[in-house]
């Protein structure tokens, strides 16, 4: 028997995670997503999936897929300087009781394809080309129209529709928009070199060097750099700007630079932004999720990890309780201090990595070890 009608709007990562978790607790769930190449999901190049990552995926019966196509560390990384002297080891958290690894890392499709398939398995079903246009909140439900005309109404609304959510709107007061760090960065997916075998760090003058092994044979370079707000950057010209802002490296992030950055169409740049949304993150039978209530820079590579966390956490608490709002209260009690944890340490990264003079005390890697032994404790 089900629990109840639950509409997602969304299906990126945090949507899927959330249909699968609760069709796992019974309700009936629908996914509508706009963009039928899952844009919002698979845009980008790998993903981190720290332990907390992998234990949320461990609950909705993805994380043995996850670690079978990506690369497991011992360890969360090591910090370098400019000419690739090993500075400090960042050994990262383990969960007690649990053999997860401290990290594992893949390609942003292959994760999407592995919540797709369980969400489909798990009996989710999924709308492409099709999102919402109005939303009724009333007594007896969620009246709906959609896109392509129809209309319907559901128990429960799940707004996972990213940083610029649409959703948003019926849920907080005030107009609430992402903020721009400062920063943006170049991503780049390269052949694994044989030392990134775990997140490897190299600070320069301007910025920070990044690899992430994602696989096997494959790894990604990051490259986080102040960067003007609104200052556009033509594609055919992305690889000679990461060549020359990587200029001053030796070591790992020198011979990345000479070998592998060649083909500006293979690089993705993107702004840093970031929000944390006030509590509640519900407003009647709607509810907020992932990026549309706390989106997070990529500093601590916990993005997608909390969109994950949420889903899990709301189908646990719709489940205990008989009402909605109830359910949605604790929901937001359990996520709302450690998204924001989240967020705020990430911004500080960032603000230290375009100012390191100006922040002389600041401690990356103590402040990550910090976060991530903090995430390890129950959600």
């Amino acid at each position: 028997m089900s629990r109840g009608s639950v509409l997602i709007v969304g299906g990126g990562i945090g949507g899927l995670s959330t249909a699968i978790a609760l069709r796992n607790a019974g309700y009936d769930v629908n996914i509508v997503e706009l963009h039928e190449d899952l844009h919002s999901s698979v845009y980008g190049v790998g993903i981190i999936q720290p332990v907390n990552a992998l234990r949320a995926l461990d609950a909705i019966g993805c994380a043995e897929a996850c670690l079978a196509v990506g690369y497991s560390t011992t360890a969360w990384g090591q910090m370098l300087d400019v000419d690739g002297k090993l500075i400090r080891e960042m050994p990262g958290a383990r969960i007690p009781g649990s053999d997860l690894p401290p990290m594992n890392g893949l390609t942003r499709p292959q994760l999407h394809k592995i919540l797709t398939d369980r969400a489909l398995d798990a009996g989710a079903t999924i709308e492409y080309g099709k999102t919402f246009t109005t939303l009724t909140d009333g007594p007896k439900g969620v009246e709906v129209t959609y896109t392509d005309g129809t209309h319907n109404t559901v128990d429960l609304v799940v707004g996972a529709d990213g940083v610029y959510s649409k959703v948003r709107r019926y849920v907080l007061s005030e107009d609430l928009q992402p903020v721009y760090l400062g920063q943006s960065a170049f991503r780049l997916n390269i052949p694994r070199e044989p030392e990134i075998d775990r997140i490897i760090l190299q600070h320069g003058p301007e910025g920070l060097a990044g690899f992430v092994p994602i696989g096997p044979d494959l790894a990604y370079l990051f490259y986080n750099t102040t960067w003007e707000e609104g200052r556009r950057l033509d594609q055919d010209k992305m690889a000679d700007e990461l060549r020359r802002r990587l200029a001053p490296f030796g070591g790992l992030a020198g011979r990345v630079r000479d070998k592998y950055i060649d083909d500006p169409s293979r690089i993705v740049f993107r702004p840093e932004e970031w929000l944390i949304a006030p509590a509640p993150w519900h407003n009647g039978r709607i509810v907020l999720i992932g990026d549309a209530v706390h989106a997070v820079t990529p500093h601590l590579g916990q993005g997608a990890a909390q969109a994950i966390e949420d889903g899990v956490v709301l189908a646990e608490c719709l489940s205990s309780y008989g009402d909605h709002d109830q359910a949605f209260q604790e929901y937001t009690e359990r996520r709302h201090e450690r998204c924001k944890l989240i967020v705020e340490s990430s911004v500080a990264i960032g603000e230290y990595e375009m100012d390191p003079a100006g922040h002389p005390d600041f401690d990356h890697a103590g402040l990550t070890q910090h976060v991530l032994e903090s995430m390890v404790q129950p959600i």
